[in-house]
């Protein structure tokens, strides 16, 4: 399949086999923004779900305090729940 035939989520897809990524990081490399590559990977997780790879997700993590225990990993969150700071790290993306 030529490069420019591959839709949004197949190139996603594959820049996830290649290596671990965050939305931003995804984000500048296919011209999306951040919230729609999050909406994208929910996509490409179902349709790696019953084959052999797995999606595996970092979480996002608060840079003062630690708290990484988010109920939702898909998600970028804008603050931390435990000390409000507005220092998180996006989660990060990888197909294993």
């Amino acid at each position: 399949m030529r490069e420019a035939d591959e839709t949004t989520r197949q190139k996603l897809a594959d820049a996830l086999r290649e290596e671990p990524a965050t939305p931003s990081e995804l984000a500048t490399r296919l011209d999306l923004t951040p919230h729609a590559v999050v909406r994208h990977v929910e996509h490409v997780s179902k349709s790696v779900d019953g084959t052999d790879e797995q999606l595996l997700v970092a979480p996002p993590t608060c840079r003062d305090c630690g708290f990484d225990d988010y109920d939702d990993l898909l998600n970028l969150p804008s603050r931390c729940p435990d000390c409000k700071s507005e220092s998180v790290d996006e989660p990060t993306f990888t197909i294993e």
